[in-house]
């Protein structure tokens, strides 16, 4: 089955590549139409993945990742008509260079091909992801979780009828229509898939990235901390704090742990918790951190690892900046770091010394997403340095073509 749905994208995805961005962009916008006018049909597949998740058993956090509500699809259908305003990523070049026998060079931005995306919960992924490899002249094999299933079909099923009436292929958005999870490791191993991007928890991303066999972008798993330094406004640090843990707990972009300097910990903790034990956060802290807060959890070894996708928050205090990047660096999972100070030196050092896909200065780590990057949305948040790095946008799925014009040139003869 996925030999010939492998075939039928890729024929597809020719037709896709040679197509105009206008009228890339006329499916963008007629899918964001067609999604708020359909809404009621939607709403209903996923209320259907909804109560059968409830039924199951299935946590608050993917529970809240499961739902859809029209506000939330007016948002998609947003997303896609800032998709469709962004320009053209093909065929944009680098600059034409001749060389010293009069050969020209030039390297072009051309589509990757086909992508497969695996992803868990989350059915507006099959709208923000396919409308950027439509944009950027991508076909897309999708693989939901079961969870989503109805949800999925019915967005894939809109998608194929807007590439119908636009007088485009179907074939260039598919999906694997059936829970079975052999179709997703069929999919980490179908020969010919130019990337294949894993989206949801830490156990699929670490499943895809140990069994493919076809090129991977690691992605989205979050340990994101913040760093209170002892030069920190403390009313930005909780404000920014609450911001990264209360917002949204339930996304990758969301904190994990906050490292608070040893100087401001006496005065910094119990404000903090003051505001945030309010909003149902559960601090697990180490010793001194329990000390100063006795309603504290006592942290063990596994918090500091934890994406906890929760109302619950790891907490420890360090000696300084160093101790807070060296933490950071043995449990952070590259993924967006924050630091709070208004020590020039420190927040530039904390800049150039944390390895992460994103490092903030005196800012929440929630921004780290492709519709606040200005991307129009993303297809997964890459914590690698290979081929992308951070929320991916249309010049993530692109890859680099080198025209060479000549008049006749020959190298040997």
């Amino acid at each position: 089955m996925l030999e010939s749905m492998l075939a039928k994208a890729k024929t597809a995805q020719r037709v896709l590549a040679a197509t105009s961005g206008q009228e890339r962009n006329r499916v963008l916008t007629a899918m964001a139409a067609l999604v708020l006018e359909a809404a009621d049909a939607v709403l209903a597949a996923n209320q259907e993945d909804v109560a059968q998740a409830r039924a199951e058993g299935l946590s608050g956090a993917l529970l809240k990742r499961l739902e859809l509500d029209r506000g939330k699809l007016r948002a998609l259908a947003e997303g896609l008509e800032a998709v469709a305003r962004l320009p053209d990523p093909l065929g944009r070049g680098q600059g034409v260079r001749q060389l010293d026998n009069g050969l020209r060079i030039e390297a072009v931005h051309v589509p990757l091909g086909v992508v497969g995306l695996i992803f868990e919960s989350r059915p507006g992924v099959a709208l923000e992801a396919v409308g950027l490899t439509v944009k950027s002249g991508n076909a897309i094999i999708l693989r939901g979780g079961h969870e989503a299933l109805h949800s999925n079909r019915a967005l894939v099923g809109l998608w194929r009828q807007v590439l119908e009436q636009e007088g485009l292929p179907q074939d260039a958005v598919q999906l694997i229509d059936s829970p079975d999870r052999q179709w997703a490791t069929a999919l980490m191993h179908l020969r010919g898939l130019d990337l294949l991007i894993p989206r949801g928890g830490a156990g699929l991303i670490e499943t895809v990235v140990r069994e493919a066999t076809v090129p991977v972008i690691e992605t989205g798993v979050g340990n994101c901390h913040l760093y209170v330094h002892a030069a920190a406004d403390l009313d930005m640090a909780v404000h920014i704090l609450r911001d990264g843990k209360v917002g949204n707990p339930a996304v990758c972009n969301a904190l994990e742990t906050v490292l608070v300097d040893r100087a401001i910990a006496r005065e910094f903790l119990p404000r903090a918790w003051e505001r945030l034990s309010a909003d149902g956060v559960v601090f697990h802290g180490d010793a001194e951190t329990c000390a100063l807060i006795p309603e504290a959890v006592p942290a063990t070894e596994d918090d500091w690892r934890r994406e906890y996708l929760s109302l619950d928050l790891a907490v420890r205090v360090v000696s300084g900046p160093e101790a807070a990047i060296d933490h950071i660096a043995r449990y952070g999972t590259g993924h967006s770091e924050a630091i709070v100070t208004n020590d020039y030196a420190v927040g530039q050092a904390f800049l150039k010394q944390v390895d992460a896909a994103v490092v903030y200065w005196n800012a929440s780590t929630r921004f780290t997403d492709g519709f606040q990057f200005g991307l129009g949305a993303e297809v997964g948040i890459s914590t690698q340095k290979l081929h992308a790095r951070g929320p991916m946008g249309l010049e993530a799925l692109t890859t680099i073509k080198t025209l060479a014009y000549g008049q006749g040139q020959t190298r040997d003869l």
